[in-house]
């Protein structure tokens, strides 16, 4: 997804799953910065990289055994700006045990 798609997209998994996020290059002067997730027990980010093109991958790794929900969000800042990266895309995802009946 990109930054002009939206930056509040929703993704619904089960248990154990990894996704592949990948932010393609921003548009204005902003490079990101970092993934973080606001309950890593349920959602935890590794394996962030910037490539040089301004593409950043990350690995969500979602919890093997529990549900729940974690906010993941992208943060960015322009390079020659002091301050602090502020969140630029955020994913809600929802971690969904499997059915047990019907």
């Amino acid at each position: 997804m990109t930054p002009a798609d939206a930056s509040d997209q929703r993704l619904c998994v089960r248990p154990g799953t990894v996704v592949s996020l990948v932010l393609e290059p921003r548009t204005d002067d902003k490079r990101w910065t970092d993934v973080q997730s606001s309950a890593r027990v349920f959602v935890l980010p590794t394996g962030w990289r910037l490539d040089a093109d301004g593409t950043a991958r990350a690995s969500l790794r979602c919890a093997g055994t529990r549900a729940g929900t974690a906010d993941v969000t992208a943060l960015a800042k322009a390079p020659d700006v002091a301050g602090a990266p502020r969140v630029a895309f955020t994913l809600h995802v929802n971690v969904v045990p499997y059915t047990t009946q019907g």
